[in-house]
């Protein structure tokens, strides 16, 4: 598996790997699957509609200047504002770097009023995955390990509950078992490595049915040991997953060169037409990071780069989900640490700025076109509807159908709920 085992949560080599093997094939399922589907009635607008989710991660604080709350006064970006298609919604512009997505602006939901307390790469990143500011005597569960907790495995699904593609160092499980970890996959070109046999099928099956001789034994002996019934289910499931067909959906190379095309060069676009591939073949948590957004230096530079890319792969995510009829039921989400200074520094670029930022769902039932809240006239701090890092994690949960206010006890014995007690914002949805 090509992946930086010195960005992970701290877990020596060998549990990592025995992490990462739990996850990908799926052992350990908790009793809780049904809650949040027999909850499902009276929760309002969205509840439940995302099978799946594509979380797009801008990683250093993306501007919101010159991306989704474009201003016209002082403080607006090097590239005038663009017209965006709303169809009945109240959108009006989107930054100037933006225009593919501008010109499906009515699939796209803003939240213009995000505001977060820090100021700190680290910590928003943290916040902004898991609803919870860091702490140092524990680490608190991601979206994806949240799902797998409540819903349980998706049925008939080999391939794992939820990927990360980028690197980058991620929360995780948190205080859930192993198991409900994200697979991390550093390169979607490469995908998953290593995971065919080297050998003829004769010859590996000779070999697998030597191995189970000489463990029958000592699981006969060892059955009622957790860790030891964890390792049988753990080695049956690597069994299915090695034969089965959806492990293609980790090679994007299968894809018409048309369509990688449309996604663009590079990593993140390869990162959302990997996602598109897991959520066909039932993920259901995938984030794609895409980084370079520090952008304390010339703004305009680094936006024309990084704009481009973003443009590029999420407005082809967006329709390529919605041409193979899979928007309606995966929920695409866009955020990031902080926002950015709406006054360029001395040197051309914007600094961190926690106090106002922007957030961007579509598919699921999001309302096309649509604005939640706004900043003032600069983009200096949200003039209404404010909503907090709290807020955006909870409106995802809720999406997926996920029992947001439940206590949940960690092994410490202390309360925990997704979102640390956020509101979801169901006027996202129709």
């Amino acid at each position: 598996m090509n992946m930086n085992l010195n960005k992970l949560d701290p877990l020596s080599r060998r549990n990592f790997m025995e992490k990462v093997a739990k996850t990908a094939l799926g052992v350990t399922l908790l009793p809780v699957g049904s809650r949040a589907v027999q909850a499902a009635a009276g929760n309002g607008p969205g509840f439940g509609k995302a099978k799946h989710v594509i979380y797009l991660f801008m990683e250093g604080g993306m501007t919101h200047i010159d991306t989704f709350d474009p201003k016209t006064g002082s403080t607006k970006g090097a590239k005038d504002p663009i017209k965006a298609k709303s169809g009945s919604g109240n959108l009006d512009y989107l930054g100037g770097y933006l225009p593919k997505l501008a010109e499906i602006g009515n699939k796209i939901a803003i939240v213009r009023s995000m505001s977060s307390k820090t100021g700190v790469h680290e910590s928003g990143r943290y916040i902004m995955r898991t609803g919870y500011e860091p702490r140092g005597t524990i680490v608190h569960p991601s979206l994806g390990a949240w799902g797998s907790h409540f819903l349980g495995r998706i049925k008939d699904v080999v391939l794992p509950d939820s990927v990360t593609v980028g690197g980058g160092r991620h929360p995780g499980a948190g205080f859930f078992p192993p198991a409900l970890s994200p697979i991390p996959i550093t390169s979607a070109e490469a995908g998953l490595q290593n995971i065919r046999p080297t050998t003829t099928e004769d010859n590996f099956q000779k070999r697998v049915a030597l191995m189970d001789e000489f463990d029958s034994a000592f699981r006969k002996k060892f059955n009622a040991n957790t860790d030891v019934k964890a390792y049988t289910e753990f080695y049956s499931e690597t069994m299915k997953l090695l034969k089965s067909e959806d492990l293609k959906a980790f090679d994007i190379s299968q894809e018409p060169a048309s369509v990688r095309e449309k996604y663009g060069a590079g990593g993140f676009g390869s990162g959302c037409l990997l996602a598109r591939r897991l959520v066909e073949h039932g993920v259901r948590f995938v984030e794609v990071q895409l980084g370079g957004w520090d952008m304390h230096n010339t703004i305009d530079t680094a936006m024309t780069n990084n704009g481009e890319t973003l443009d590029t792969a999420f407005s082809a995510l967006i329709e390529d989900l919605e041409s193979k009829g899979l928007l309606e039921s995966t929920l695409i989400c866009l955020g990031s640490e902080f926002g950015r200074t709406p006054d360029v520094n001395q040197n051309d670029g914007r600094d961190h700025y926690p106090l106002a930022y922007s957030t961007v769902f579509a598919g699921a039932g999001t309302k096309g076109g649509y604005v939640y809240g706004s900043t003032d006239k600069d983009g200096r701090r949200p003039a209404d509807k404010q909503a907090s890092p709290q807020d955006f994690v909870s409106t995802i949960g809720h999406a997926m159908g996920l029992p947001i206010d439940e206590v949940v006890m960690s092994p410490s014995n202390r309360p925990f709920t997704v979102g640390d007690k956020g509101t979801a914002i169901t006027d996202l949805f129709a």
